[in-house]
């Protein structure tokens, strides 16, 4: 809506006035209900009847026996036989057998408190029933199995071996020579390690140059002392 111009006493009016107020009221009425505005009232002829909302069984069917049937009830004028006695006497049977079993033998079990606890001896670990019997302290069939293959594998290494050293002209050590050895590598690392303590401080490059040449040096000899200690058997090629 606007003003017209200076001088002129009539107002502007839109055309689309009546069309923009008929949709603001439509949209502001279709809020007002829950659900749809118009809703199909129910008859009152179909009112709820009762049982209405039972389910309905299914019909009967004929009951058709296919098992035969078991035997009839006795009559009340049926009597059961009477007078049959036997000539058994329980009493003598029952000593008869009492005297004739073989006595049982009672549970084996053992107490470990002054208070009588009581528990089975058999479960306990204390009846030494392992070593009584036939395979006690017989070596398993694998471990023997393989104390067989450690075997030939050791003596194809050996075979190996002297092939090698027979090509390679390759020298056992003796006993006596890797003892010298190693007494040998004992001492010069003992040296070392006193020559080590002896050093001053060390305030010059020099030194500290000395001190690594000695640290690893003696890492050196560790070295080989391990790896002659644990291996029993060394060869060394000949020059």
């Amino acid at each position: 809506m606007t003003r017209g111009r200076k001088g002129e006493g009539t107002r502007y009016i839109s055309i689309f006035k009546r069309a923009i107020k008929e949709d603001m009221q439509k949209s502001k009425t279709a809020m007002k209900t829950m659900g749809p505005p118009k809703v199909e009232v129910p008859s009152p002829k179909d009112f709820l009847k009762k049982h209405s909302k039972e389910k309905t069984l299914p019909p009967k069917k004929k009951f058709d026996r296919t098992e035969p049937k078991k035997p009839p009830v006795p009559l009340r004028s049926d009597h059961p036989v009477m007078g049959v006695q036997s000539e058994k006497n329980f009493v003598s049977s029952n000593a008869a057998d009492v005297i004739m079993g073989v006595a049982k033998k009672p549970k084996p079990i053992y107490v470990d408190k002054r208070t009588g606890d009581k528990h089975d001896l058999e479960t306990s670990g204390l009846v030494p029933k392992y070593i009584n019997k036939k395979d006690y302290g017989v070596t398993p069939e694998y471990i023997c199995k393989r104390n067989e293959e450690i075997k030939n594998a050791q003596e194809e290494y050996d075979n190996y071996i002297q092939e090698n050293l027979r090509k390679a002209a390759m020298k056992r050590l003796s006993d006596e020579e890797r003892e010298a050895v190693l007494e040998g590598l004992k001492k010069n690392w003992e040296e070392v390690h006193k020559e080590f303590q002896s050093l001053s401080v060390f305030d010059s490059m020099p030194k500290k140059t000395h001190k690594q040449k000695l640290e690893e040096k003696m890492k050196q000899l560790e070295h080989d002392i391990g790896v002659i200690e644990k291996h029993k058997i060394i060869y060394i090629a000949n020059k």
